[in-house]
Parts: C-alpha cells; structure tokens; sequence
C-alpha cells in the first residue's frame, strides 16, 4: 500500500490545480469569452449563450468527476475500495460522464444542423470535429461503465474470498 501512497499525493495534488483552473475558467474566461462573442458576432443569435451554458455545464460534469475520484483515493488510500462504499461514487462518475456524452451529442447535432443551414460555415471540417468527440466520449464513458463491472467482479471476489479466509 506504500507504493500507491506515492502514487495518490500527487495525483490529488493535480486534481485540487485542475480543479481550480475548471472553476476560474468557468467564472471568468468563459462568460467573458462567449460575451465577446455575442457582441462581435449579432448573426449567430443565442449561440454563444447556448455554448456558454454548454461549457459551464461540461466543466461541472468534470468537476464531479474529480470530486468523486478524489473520495476514491481515500478509498484507496484506506484499503476500502472494494467496497459497496466505491460504487457510490463510481456511479456518480458515471452519471456526470454520461451527461457529458449526452450534452457534446446534442450540441454537436444542434451545430451540425446550423453549419449546413448557414452557407458561409459550409467547412467539413468542424462536423468532422463534433462527431470525433462525440465517438470519444462515447468510448470513454462505455469503458467506465465495463471499469465499474470489473471493480463489481472484484469486489465480489473480495468478498468470497474474506467468507472462505
């Protein structure tokens, strides 16, 4: 367990600075950018406001996720992770990546469907973007939930196997 103590210091150390670069960037960049935005470009109407509603609510799944990974290092760190106590907080990383994937598919198929009805963004290029992250994303959070069968199997085995000892 000493390893893994070496292991964990510095990764919360990088969740509290990701943390807190999530929260200024959702507090000021972001406002600041999309107004900009708004104000440059009258044409593109309530876009900026729905990308800036979109970013702060991507960034708040992120931040639920650091928290909730945050609790599972304590887990770690107290030998309890495979434990009931884990899939709490693994399910809520779960809910918050699933969230995410729903909220990047719609507002991709949403910007999709602008581009095309907008002749001057006619530009392959962002669709292409859009429906990339949308697969990544889909990848990543089916492989939390396989992650989370897995920690289930594990915790199952635990538990035996502390019956039999």
């Amino acid at each position: 367990m000493k390893h893994i103590r070496w292991l964990v210091i510095p990764l919360r150390v990088l969740l509290v600075v990701v943390f807190a670069g999530l929260l200024l960037a959702q507090l000021f960049s972001l406002p600041g950018q999309f107004s900009h935005m708004a104000e440059e470009s009258p044409r593109l109407g309530f876009i900026p406001w729905l990308l800036l509603a979109f970013w702060i609510l991507e960034l708040l799944c992120v931040q639920i996720v650091i928290v909730c990974t945050w609790r599972l290092l304590t887990l770690v760190g107290a030998d309890r992770i495979f434990s009931e106590e884990a899939f709490v907080w693994v399910d809520a990383i779960l809910w918050a990546m699933a969230t995410g994937w729903v909220l990047i598919a719609g507002v991709s198929a949403y910007l999709v469907g602008f581009i095309y009805v907008t002749p001057e963004l006619r530009d392959p290029g962002l669709p292409i973007f859009l429906f990339g992250m949308v697969l990544i994303s889909g990848v990543v959070v089916l492989t939390m939930f396989v992650l989370r069968a897995l920690l289930r199997q594990a915790t199952v085995l635990k538990t035996d196997l502390e019956e039999v000892i």
